[in-house]
């Protein structure tokens, strides 16, 4: 069994998938864009979401090799695009902040592109599948999955980490002020307080 697995996963690597897997910041004001050249029927894939910054959104924009719009979404936290390649050339993937006018945001990028081969050349036949070759493709599935999902997990982390952060960042300037505030009232009362009796001690001499 040890040794059906460890076959399985070396010959996983047969795959022409191409991905690329990136997380940027953009400044306000500011607009950041990826290029790609693709082969003509080539599918890619498009996911992105926004870490942090503001209120967690961002323009997308996707166009082909003749600047026509393939994709074109307006404030989205997050979103996912495919498409397949109708001609050569460069694709163009932009992200766009210029309505924010002082947040900057992080953007998490997964642009994927290419058709996934069989695992093995056997497996191009018609014939039904081994078991050695059903194995390799069940384990290659949840290694999918497994991969995916800590992706998906540590966007989580990061984004509520940000925002906790923004909480305590929030939270701390709160008490100073609330402590600011409580140290002027203090002395605004003993100041008044002394005021009293300063008028109280001049009425009194006046009189006599």
């Amino acid at each position: 069994m040890l040794y059906l697995s460890l076959t399985c996963l070396l010959l996983l690597n047969a795959c022409v998938v191409s991905g690329t897997e990136i997380t940027f910041e953009l400044p306000d004001n500011d607009k950041q864009c990826f290029y790609e050249e693709l082969e003509k029927d080539v599918k890619f894939d498009i996911d992105f979401q926004v870490i942090s910054g503001g209120n967690y959104d961002v323009d997308c924009f996707v166009t082909d090799p003749h600047d026509n719009a393939l994709y074109n979404e307006k404030k989205k936290q997050y979103d996912s695009f495919s498409h397949t390649t109708t001609m050569k050339g460069v694709y163009k993937v932009c992200f766009s902040n210029e309505f924010s006018t002082f947040t900057h945001k992080v953007v998490y990028l997964d642009f994927r592109h290419g058709n996934e081969e069989p695992i093995l050349d056997s497996m191009k036949r018609s014939t039904a599948l081994t078991q050695l070759e059903s194995s390799c493709v069940a384990i290659h599935e949840i290694l999918k999955v497994v991969a995916e999902s800590q992706t998906w997990y540590r966007l989580r982390e990061a984004q509520d980490r940000t925002k906790a952060e923004h909480l305590l960042e929030r939270v701390t300037y709160w008490s100073i002020g609330e402590t600011v505030l409580l140290f002027v009232i203090g002395i605004g009362q003993v100041m008044m307080l002394k005021s009293f009796f300063s008028d109280k001690k001049g009425s009194v001499a006046a009189t006599t």
